[in-house]
């Protein structure tokens, strides 16, 4: 150190996150981590994450300069305090972005989906629905298997795949990613993408012609209830609908009434509107709706990968900067 130098003052990070220990170790070569085993009041974190205002008194408590979040809420009140980055290991939908960059705070996310996870699902949620395996598997764990004198091969009839049509509306990394595995099983595949000249077919067109409709699009201001009442009826009697991508692609009171009126043959979805689904919704009650919670990403890899993706973003940031 010449003569006039300080020792730099690393910044304090706050991770509300689940680390790979890797991930942990290059953030700790840049800053001095604060975790629930330093910090125990981080141990009582609800599963949603802490709210804007809980969260603040947490970062005022702990003197974080940077935040590592899980779907925590960041708004005015953490905003106010003088942070320098907001990490996030999901999409930051919890995260007032724009008032973020009012305020010159960075917010860091991994902007690449476990294309790989999210296609997987979607081949899972379309099994579940054609197949009916929720409702089967209740009734075998119930003792059910013969109720109203029908064998079940006619209560869960589905129907083949191959030979069928698979529509992909949005032909992005997901949608690509979907599109061979359904080739895989024997499906004609269709898509439609305006951004993506492979993507022969309007929407319309392929609302009229698939057997199953899976959406992928991103979800902007233009696509934001894509789907509604005029979609869902124009679609084929009995096709499915699966949405791995966004809650706010459809609108849900137009799905439940076309799956009430029979004209679907039934839906797979893993996205809600706030990532929440209320346990009254008619969506509930419905036999031929599969629901997951956001679980697209939902593996061991893809929580590792994103983590240290986003790990990575932040330590450059920190050399890059005066923190």
């Amino acid at each position: 150190m010449g003569v006039g130098e300080f020792p730099r003052v690393r910044p304090r990070a706050l991770v509300l996150a689940r680390l790979p220990a890797d991930a942990v170790q290059r953030l700790a070569a840049v800053a001095e981590v604060v975790s629930a085993d330093e910090f125990p009041e981080l141990a009582g974190r609800p599963a949603w994450g802490f709210s804007d205002e809980r969260l603040a008194d947490l970062v005022i408590g702990t003197g974080a300069r940077v935040l590592v979040t899980d779907g925590d809420e960041v708004r005015g009140a953490v905003l106010g305090l003088p942070l320098d980055i907001v990490a996030c290991v999901r999409a930051p939908t919890r995260v007032d972005v724009r008032l973020a960059r009012e305020r010159g705070v960075a917010v860091l996310h991994s902007a690449d989906h476990d294309v790989d996870a999210v296609a997987e699902l979607t081949v899972a949620l379309l099994f579940a629905v054609n197949r009916h395996i929720v409702t089967a598997d209740r009734d075998v764990r119930g003792g059910r298997v013969y109720r109203r004198g029908l064998p079940p091969a006619q209560r869960h009839r589905g129907v083949r795949l191959a030979g069928r049509t698979f529509g992909i509306v949005g032909l992005g990394r997901v949608g690509t990613a979907v599109r061979w595995r359904m080739r895989g099983l024997g499906m004609h595949v269709i898509a439609c993408d305006p951004h993506v000249p492979e993507a022969g077919h309007t929407l319309p067109a392929l609302l009229a012609e698939a057997d199953v409709v899976s959406v992928h699009a991103e979800l902007t201001a233009e696509t934001r209830g894509l789907i509604g009442s005029a979609e869902f009826a124009a679609m084929r009697p009995g096709a499915i609908y699966l949405n791995t991508a966004r809650g706010g692609l459809h609108d849900v009171a137009a799905l439940v009434d076309t799956l009430r009126g029979g004209h679907l043959g039934g839906a797979g979805l893993d996205h809600f509107e706030g990532e929440w689904l209320d346990p009254d919704h008619p969506l509930v009650r419905l036999s031929n709706v599969v629901l997951t919670p956001c679980l697209g990403e939902a593996t061991g890899d893809s929580e590792a990968e994103r983590a240290g993706l986003v790990v990575d973003d932040v330590v450059r940031v920190i050399r890059s900067r005066e923190v």
